[in-house]
């Protein structure tokens, strides 16, 4: 899976509310998602930094990935296509 090295947090935010995640609340630069669906309630937490760190940003795909039933290669597919 190859992630993008320059993401911003509203970016991300913005790809994620394409397959269904909702802003909940934002505390400070920290904003919630929340995403209600067949399998229950979901909720991810994303930073509105410039660039998010690699590491935050794989760990957000492979969370959001478990909860779609996807592998983290197909949500990366759909979010940043090839």
């Amino acid at each position: 899976m190859r992630l993008p090295r320059d993401l911003a947090g509203d970016e991300l935010v913005t790809r994620l509310e394409a397959l269904g995640y909702r802003v909940t609340r934002q505390t400070g630069s920290h904003v919630r998602l929340t995403r209600v669906g067949e399998a229950g309630g979901h909720h991810v937490t994303i930073p509105r930094h410039r660039e998010l760190k690699i590491g935050t940003l794989s760990r957000i795909v492979k969370d959001v990935a478990g909860h779609l039933s996807l592998t983290p290669d197909e949500l990366a597919e759909r979010l940043w296509g090839g």
